[in-house]
């Protein structure tokens, strides 16, 4: 990695944090760290710029820019790192020409993939083939992140995990990106994952904005995060669930509702875990809503996750055609809003290839 990284240039604001970055990366030796706000000039030649500052201010932004002026060559790759509000800071980096933006407090797995991923290809994107896989890597480290989290997830890791899914989806098939997670071993994270990928595509299927998508992705995400708190006994069951142990899985919206719901999370994210198995004609659960009770978010979110559940290979069950599945959410009638069930066809067509069944 530290060869991958020996031209790494990194614009902080902080340099101890700046060299506590380049640790991280295995680059302590190698990368180049420049102060924003020194009076030296920045070092060009670097393969890969990151920018790395505590806040974006319009001082910093205008340091930036000026930095990057010199020391960027027009092929050279550039990583922002946010801190703080994630959707300001996407605005401001990619007015700034950013190659790609993370979360500062992202994985440390999704950090590093990123960075060689830049590193090796100057900028420019890959063929999907490992690089996919390396996402959907990053994504379930993430998401483990999440799942076994003992307090509330951390809004920032959950945004980094959005933000993965959804370029991994702008930039290949759902049709790839379920065949990849569906070689992963944990029936939670696989199922999640999996929701996810349908939502980002659900969401460019729609035409939602980044703000919409990013919301639709970090609801999927989260929203079978009570399962945490699930006997694992009663999650990887071999079989079919007995009636006590089903009471007990239905508790999964409640529990991690409570999970959430003092952990600074908007409050249509608390929607969809919540409520992500009501139905349109009250006979859902765990609060038995019926029609506009139910917000938008939710109502795609539960779309996605039917047919998750549906195409998924499960111990006990083969998975549905992607044809036959959406057959069946179609046949779901009024307990689904059918103008979604009908936007849901692209995504349903997108998935023909059925996933196969994993040991």
């Amino acid at each position: 990695m530290s060869q991958v990284l020996r031209r790494t240039l990194i614009l902080t604001d902080d340099i101890g944090r700046g060299e506590r970055l380049a640790r991280n990366l295995g680059a302590d030796d190698s990368a180049l760290l420049y102060d924003l706000y020194g009076d030296d000039a920045p070092p060009q030649g670097a393969g890969l710029i990151i920018g790395d500052v505590s806040a974006l201010t319009s001082e910093s932004v205008r340091r930036l820019r000026h930095a990057l002026a010199i020391a960027r060559g027009p092929d050279t790759p550039f990583l922002a790192l946010i801190h703080g509000n994630l959707g300001r800071g996407e605005i401001q980096a990619t007015a700034l020409g950013a190659t790609q933006v993370l979360p500062a407090s992202a994985a440390n797995t999704l950090l590093l993939n990123t960075v060689a991923s830049l590193s090796a290809s100057g900028g420019a994107r890959q063929p999907a083939g490992g690089d996919l896989h390396d996402r959907a890597a990053a994504a379930r480290e993430v998401f483990a992140t999440l799942f076994h989290a003992d307090g509330p997830p951390n809004v920032a890791t959950v945004e980094s995990g959005a933000a993965l899914v959804n370029q991994a989806i702008r930039e290949t098939k759902v049709r790839d990106w379920l065949a990849v997670v569906a070689s992963f071993d944990d029936n939670t994270h696989r199922h999640c994952l999996s929701v996810a990928g349908l939502a980002a595509d659900f969401a460019r299927t729609l035409g939602l904005n980044e703000t919409d998508s990013r919301h639709l992705v970090k609801g999927a995400l989260l929203h079978d995060i009570g399962k945490a708190k699930i006997s694992r006994a009663i999650l990887n069951k071999p079989a079919p669930l007995t009636p006590e142990e089903r009471r007990e899985m239905d508790r999964h919206p409640v529990i991690g509702h409570a999970m959430l719901v003092n952990g600074h999370y908007d409050p249509l994210t608390l929607a969809v875990v919540r409520s992500h198995h009501e139905y349109l004609d009250g006979s859902g659960y765990p609060d038995g809503l019926r029609g506009q009770e139910i917000p938008d978010l939710v109502r795609l979110i539960t779309i996605s996750d039917i047919f998750a559940a549906l195409i998924e290979a499960r111990p006990y069950k083969a998975p549905k055609p992607a044809r036959e599945a959406y057959a069946i959410l179609k046949s779901m009638g009024p307990k689904l809003d059918v103008d979604l069930v009908r936007a849901f066809a692209a995504v349903a067509c997108a998935c023909d290839t059925p996933q196969r069944a994993t040991a």
